[in-house]
Parts: C-alpha cells; sequence; structure tokens
C-alpha cells in the first residue's frame, strides 16, 4: 500500500473542500493509505474523519494577497517551521510515498516534497492573473523540477498556466472533477416544500433563481441581482435565491449586497441564507441556476451539482463552465459581465417550463456520463500509479 500525504487549503464545504471530500470517499483505500493536513477544524474535518480519514490539523502556508508585509512574513516563517515538524513527525510514521497539494493556495506540500525528496503532484484549482506577482510565482513554482505532476480541474485552468512554458507543458493534464452520480438522494414533494417555504419564502408557483457560493467580488451576485431587477416588473412570479456567506473578513460583499436588494426595494423578491451542509435538498428545491461569474471559474462545481439536480443552468460563457453546459442542451451561455445577455437567458427559461425540464434532463445525463466521480477517481488513480511505479 502506498502512503499518500495530502494537503489542502480549507476545512469548510465550498468546491474544493468538496472536491476533496468526494474524491478520498471513493479513493481505493487498498491500495492507497492517505493522510491529509488541514490548516484549521472545520465541517469538512468531521466529514472526512466520518469515512476515516486521518486528519491533521497544522500550518500548510496559505498564499493570500497580503501576506507581503514584515508581520505576515514573519508569521510565514513560523508557521513554515511549524508545519514543516508536524509533517515530518508524520513521515516518520508513516512514510510517505507521494506528497498531494490541493489546490495552488498551499506552499507546504511543495516546500516539503522538495526538503524530503519525495515525488509531489500538484491539483491547481485557480485562475490568478492579479496580482501579476502572485501569477509569476506559482508560475515557477509549477515549473520547479520537484513538482513533477501538476492535474488542472479544466482545459481553461490549463491552457492559462501553460501558456508561453514548454516546460510546464510537458508535465501537465487536466482532469474534469465529479460528483457521486451511483447513490442520488431523493426526496420527497413535502421535504423540499418545506425549503422553499422555511428558507425561500416562495410558493409552489414561484420559480426559484438561485446562485449557490461564495459572496465575493467575483462570483457575480451584484450583476445577477441587476437583471432579476429588469425581470421582476414583468415576471411577478419569480423569487432570487442567494446561498452562501462571504470568505472570513470579507463580509463587506455580503453587506454591499443587501444593500443593493434594499436600494432595488426587493426585500420580499430576494433572499440571502448562509451556507447549507445538507445542499443537495436545496439544489432539489429551485428552478434554475445561474453561475454569472465576472471571472472565468477554474471549473464550476456548483454547475455539476445543479445538473445532477436535474436543474437547467445559465453560466458565463468563459472558463471551465463551458466545457459542461452545452448551450441550448443543458443550459444556456450568456456574455461574460452583460446583464442584459444574462437577462434574456433567465427570461427564456422563466418563460418555457418544459424547456427547463428539457435542459434539466440533458444535464443530468451529461453528469452521468462525463462528471461522474467515478471517472475523476479512475483517472487520478492512473496519474499516482504513473508517478509511483
Amino acid at each position: 500500500m502506498k502512503t499518500i500525504l495530502i494537503i489542502h487549503q480549507s476545512a469548510e464545504l465550498y468546491g474544493s473542500d468538496k472536491t476533496m471530500l468526494y474524491f478520498l470517499s471513493e479513493l481505493d483505500k487498498t491500495k492507497y493509505l492517505p493522510i491529509i493536513v488541514l490548516p484549521f477544524d472545520g465541517p469538512l474535518k468531521n466529514e472526512l474523519e466520518k469515512n476515516n480519514i486521518k486528519v491533521v490539523i497544522a500550518p500548510v502556508l496559505k498564499i493570500y494577497r497580503k501576506m507581503f508585509t514584515p508581520k505576515n512574513i514573519f508569521k510565514f516563517i513560523k508557521e513554515y517551521h511549524q508545519g514543516i515538524k508536524a509533517i515530518d513527525s508524520l513521515n516518520k510514521k508513516y512514510k510517505f510515498d507521494l506528497v498531494y497539494t490541493h489546490t495552488l493556495a498551499a506552499l507546504i506540500g511543495i516546500l516539503f516534497a522538495r526538503k524530503r525528496k519525495i515525488k509531489h503532484l500538484w491539483h491547481v484549482q485557480e485562475i490568478i492573473a492579479k496580482p501579476k506577482v502572485l501569477n509569476f510565482l506559482f508560475k515557477k513554482a509549477l515549473s520547479l523540477g520537484c513538482n513533477h505532476k501538476v492535474v488542472y480541474d479544466s482545459i481553461a485552468t490549463m491552457n492559462f498556466w501553460i501558456d508561453n512554458n514548454s516546460k510546464l507543458t510537458k508535465k501537465s493534464e487536466a482532469v474534469w472533477n465529479g460528483v457521486e452520480t451511483k447513490n442520488i438522494q431523493s426526496f420527497t414533494n413535502a421535504e423540499l416544500q418545506e425549503v422553499r417555504e422555511n428558507f425561500f419564502f416562495s410558493s409552489k408557483e414561484e420559480i426559484v433563481i438561485s446562485l449557490v457560493g461564495r459572496i465575493n467580488s467575483w462570483k457575480g451576485q451584484q450583476l445577477l441581482l441587476k437583471s432579476f431587477n429588469q425581470l421582476v416588473n414583468k415576471y411577478n412570479s419569480i423569487k432570487l435565491v442567494y446561498l452562501g456567506s462571504a470568505p472570513p473578513n470579507q463580509e463587506i460583499f455580503e453587506m454591499e449586497l443587501k444593500k443593493q436588494i434594499s436600494e432595488f426595494g426587493l426585500e420580499n423578491k430576494v433572499v440571502v441564507i448562509p451556507f447549507q451542509k445538507e445542499i443537495e435538498k436545496f439544489w432539489n428545491a429551485i428552478d434554475i441556476a445561474v453561475v454569472p461569474s465576472t471571472e472565468p471559474e477554474p471549473f464550476g462545481m456548483v454547475v455539476i451539482e445543479a445538473m445532477l439536480a436535474k436543474k437547467p443552468v445559465v453560466a458565463s460563457n468563459h472558463g471551465g463552465p463551458t466545457e459542461i453546459v452545452v448551450h441550448n442542451e443543458t443550459g444556456l451561455l450568456f456574455e461574460p459581465n452583460n446583464y442584459k445577455s444574462l437577462s434574456d437567458a433567465l427570461e427564456k427559461l422563466i418563460a418555457n417550463k418544459e424547456l427547463r425540464k428539457l435542459y434539466g434532463a440533458n444535464g443530468f445525463n451529461r453528469v452521468n456520463t462525463t462528471f461522474s466521480l467515478e471517472n475523476h477517481v479512475n483517472h487520478f488513480e492512473k496519474i499516482f500509479e504513473e508517478l509511483l511505479n
């Protein structure tokens, strides 16, 4: 059995966290023993431990835009020593065969792998163009000889990073994320109506449009609100639901969104609710899923989650979602950052219930054939074999 040290930069249950949880739940434990390091306690840790995955809390050296100050650089150095010490202790016990860093945001994995001469796999799930200094540093890190393989969550993500970099291109590969398609949870009409009444404050007749995800500067909450405001007078039977919260210390984005809702006078038409653990129930309770990101999404787990719940998806025509959504078949792609284009796409689905059903059914079939968790894990296990043999 091969032991794999996995470094992940969060312990919540948003996109990349779910990807890790799904992956480890399906990984062949007779071949691989995963040990995962998280930076703090949280719901991801609890879910992993339910699956008998060994979880250790230790510094992972998260990279962020405001880290280049004397205070934060000193903190970085301190956490480096703490992290290496913790992982060295684990290595004495488990003797790692491979280090797998999940997402770009954590550096402890590549530093430890280089120090102890262990093969390293980097799974990139970000597109970072700005600030330029971070873009430059990440490209350098990915190209290091001690980083033996780079996997990207979409072709769009891969093309962004390998552009004009032949050295990185040679060790790069795109592997789409996946979701569990075998044991899909079902809900009664009464359960779904309870969600609509108690969380969405919505009737059976209303068409619920939803954006699920972090409230931040680029997920498109404000853009969607502007489009919804255009439509609400024409279609009185529509409701908008934002499901998610702002990242820590970035609550200003949620405050600004709620202020805009109030300025539009949409308090009775728009609901903002925090992240929900039983997200499948909420996906099944909505009618239209929207992914209006103003910057390219690397992949878009919410897209395949919505499609698995048989919901039509309206998404910005850039980044990873363009590889998932088939325009006019599983959903609609609109011009990025264009609220009128988004309004037109939404109106097409609002006005046609049968089209919503058709796109939803087509999306469900596409997820099952193309974005299954089984396909995702099988692909990664082949990469593990390639690196370890």
